[in-house]
């Protein structure tokens, strides 16, 4: 399954994951079960609160899923609508992210645990 992981910056698997998806720098795309993977930038990071553009952040990329520390209700919204599962994880690195998402530790974000109010830019370190 080809995934995205919001990332804080381009370390490979050992990349740390972004708390909150549209203000990662940079988006992994990896495919969960050869972790594959490569790099995105996230073109949308400048967004006005509640305009981020998901889709467009990803510059088309085809993914099935994108597992996030955090994510608005508005972007959960437009990833939903598109089909796309959106998975929830405390992990730090993509590594310990994508080995939790292989052995189905994550669980899927609903309407109700997507982030009604978030600060912008708080990524794990």
């Amino acid at each position: 399954m080809k995934i995205c992981i919001p990332v804080d910056e381009d370390k490979g698997l050992e990349s740390p994951v972004c708390a909150h998806f549209g203000s990662a720098p940079a988006f992994l795309i990896i495919e969960s079960e050869t972790k594959a993977f490569q790099i995105k930038h996230n073109q949308d990071i400048h967004h006005a609160h509640g305009m981020c553009r998901p889709l467009a952040s990803l510059d088309g990329e085809n993914i099935h899923g994108i597992v996030v520390g955090g994510i608005g209700q508005g972007a959960f919204n437009k990833l939903k609508a598109a089909n796309i599962a959106v998975y929830h994880s405390e992990y730090k690195t993509v590594a310990e992210t994508i080995e939790a998402f292989n052995t189905g530790k994550l669980h899927e974000v609903t309407l109700q645990t997507a982030c009604a109010h978030h600060r912008h830019g708080e990524c794990h370190s």
